[in-house]
């Protein structure tokens, strides 16, 4: 299924893109996408029955906005330094094991809605990512099975980042990871069923009509079962959590200089295989 959450910021509602590509209303059904429902499973086999037997409304799409797939995310787990070709571009080390930092869940917004250049910003960057979502409690998962089983389903993410203030001002990376709209999400959360190898899906992302990224999840170091498996040992992961899980090569921090970061102005478009594609404008914070 294709499940996402449309209306004005804030204001939300459930809703589903059927085969033919129609927008359907789950708000007769379920009160929100969220790890609530992506943790019980009699709920989504009544949302995926009603789909089926096409019972459900039809909402007109037009001027409708697409919000973050997700509503409540408890938490953003990343992944860095998570694709062979990306280590090369950046000259850094492949990682022994898998690099962890966290962005905040009110970094997320909606798969077209505006991002913003933080104040004081010198180097903002973009980074197309596989977003996995959470569908039950996981901690110290035993296997790659377990971590599969894990899974609700995958998303697109948009892993805006502002390097001099992740690299260049000291401490961790969370300054360059955490300013406000550096993590459009969506458009869909496509359940796990319809993602049959999440290591066989292409990424690709434009700047202003310019391809700078395409790659593909078969490049990376910590496959999405690994890395699922490898965060429950460090922290709980509950329904509704979404786990960034890298970015392919093609960023501009790995470019030869002068080194095209964003600005305002700028049009970044964003697809990964089968979860849709964004479309965001910049504009100055």
């Amino acid at each position: 299924m294709k499940l996402l959450r449309v209306g004005t910021t804030g204001a939300e509602r459930p809703a589903l893109l059927d085969a033919d590509g129609t927008l359907r209303d789950l708000t007769g059904l379920v009160p929100d996408i969220d790890g609530a429902l992506l943790a019980d499973g009699a709920a989504l086999a009544r949302v995926r029955a009603a789909a089926e037997a096409g019972e459900l409304p039809v909402l007109d799409a037009a001027g409708l906005r697409t919000g973050p797939p997700v509503a409540r995310i408890g938490k953003v787990v990343c992944i860095g330094l998570n694709y062979h070709d990306h280590a090369r571009e950046t000259g850094a080390a492949v990682p022994e094991e898998p690099i962890i930092f966290l962005k905040a869940p009110d970094t997320v917004v909606g798969p077209d809605d505006t991002v913003l250049v933080p104040r004081g910003a010198e180097k903002t960057d973009w980074e197309v990512e596989l977003a996995v979502v959470i569908g039950r409690t996981a901690r110290y998962l035993p296997d790659d099975d377990a971590a599969r089983a894990a899974v609700a389903g995958y998303a697109v993410a948009h892993d805006v980042s502002e390097r001099a203030f992740q690299i260049e001002r000291g401490g961790q990376w969370d300054k360059g990871k955490n300013c406000e709209t550096f993590n459009p999400l969506g458009p869909w959360l496509v359940t796990a069923d319809e993602v049959p190898d999440p290591q066989a899906l292409g990424l690709r992302l434009w700047v202003n009509g310019e391809l700078k990224q395409r790659g593909t999840t078969a490049e990376q170091i910590f496959p999405v079962a690994e890395v699922v498996r490898y965060v429950s040992h460090f922290m709980t992961l509950y329904p509704g959590d979404v786990i960034n899980t890298g970015t392919p090569a093609g960023v501009a921090m790995g470019q030869p200089e002068p080194k095209p970061y964003l600005r305002a102005g700028d049009v970044v478009e964003l697809e990964i295989d089968g979860l849709g594609r964004q479309r965001q404008q910049l504009k100055d914070a």
